[in-house]
C-alpha cells in the first residue's frame, strides 16, 4: 500500500516543452539528456510526428538525485507488480527503469524519465553493454540542451520497431553523418542483427539476416 493515492494511468498527457524540461533539471548537478522522439526532433530542429509524451534519461545511479530536484507540484511514480508506487517508497533493491512524472495541479502526466546504464567515460546500452559510446558522442549539446544522439535513440527503437518508429528512422537516417551512419550500421549488425532494420544493412564481413533468413 502506498501512503497516498496514485494518479490514474489513464490521466491525460500534457507533456512539458523542451525549454521547460531544461529549466527543470538545469541545476540538478547530475547528467541527464533528452531521449526518444524528443531527442530526435530537437536534434533535427523540426517536428517529425505528433507525440503524447516527452522523454528524458539519466544514469540509473543518478535517478534519485535527478528526481529530488522536482518541485512539490510534481510527483514521480514507478510501476511495481502492476501498481503505481511513489518513487520515494520503492524498495532500495528494485530495478526501476521507468518513472512517470505527474503534475498534481494540472491532473496530467507531464514527463517520462528512463534509467539507463553508463560508466564514467561512456554510455552503455542497457540491453547489451557491449555497445558503448563515449559520453560526448552519446549526449550532444543542442542549443544548450543535453540531447541523446540520434544513433543511440535509433538503436533503442530497433529491437521491435513499430510503424511510428519507421517514421522516425526515415526522417533521421538521411541526416546522419557518414561516421554516425557507419556506427549505427555496426550496432545493427552486432547487437540487433535480426531486427527488420538490419535486413537493409550489409557488410562484407557480417551480412545482416533476419530470423527467417538464418542458416539452420
Amino acid at each position: 500500500m502506498t501512503s497516498r493515492p496514485a494518479p490514474s494511468p489513464d490521466a491525460p498527457w500534457e507533456a512539458l516543452s523542451i525549454p521547460a524540461v531544461a529549466d527543470l533539471f538545469r541545476d540538478s548537478g547530475v547528467r541527464w539528456w533528452l531521449s526518444g522522439g524528443a531527442a530526435l526532433e530537437h536534434w533535427l530542429g523540426r517536428t517529425i510526428r505528433e507525440r503524447d509524451n516527452v522523454d528524458v534519461s539519466t544514469v540509473a545511479g543518478d535517478l534519485p538525485a535527478l528526481l529530488a530536484t522536482l518541485p512539490s507540484s510534481l510527483s514521480a511514480w514507478a510501476e511495481l507488480a502492476g501498481d503505481l508506487v511513489p518513487v520515494d517508497e520503492v524498495p532500495v533493491n528494485a530495478d526501476v527503469q521507468l518513472v512517470d512524472v505527474f503534475d498534481d495541479e494540472r491532473g496530467a502526466w507531464v514527463l517520462r524519465v528512463h534509467a539507463e546504464d553508463g560508466a564514467p567515460k561512456a554510455w552503455l546500452y542497457r540491453r547489451d553493454p557491449r555497445l558503448q559510446l563515449v559520453w560526448d558522442k552519446a549526449v550532444l549539446d543542442v542549443d544548450g540542451v543535453p540531447t541523446g544522439a540520434p544513433v543511440v535513440q535509433l538503436v533503442w527503437k530497433a529491437l521491435r520497431p513499430r510503424p511510428v518508429d519507421e517514421v522516425d528512422k526515415d526522417a533521421v537516417l538521411p541526416e546522419l553523418s557518414e561516421e554516425d551512419r557507419a556506427w549505427w550500421e555496426r550496432a545493427m549488425l552486432s547487437i540487433h542483427p535480426h531486427s527488420t532494420w538490419a535486413i537493409h544493412v550489409r557488410s562484407p564481413f557480417a551480412p545482416a539476416k533476419a530470423s527467417w533468413n538464418r542458416n539452420r
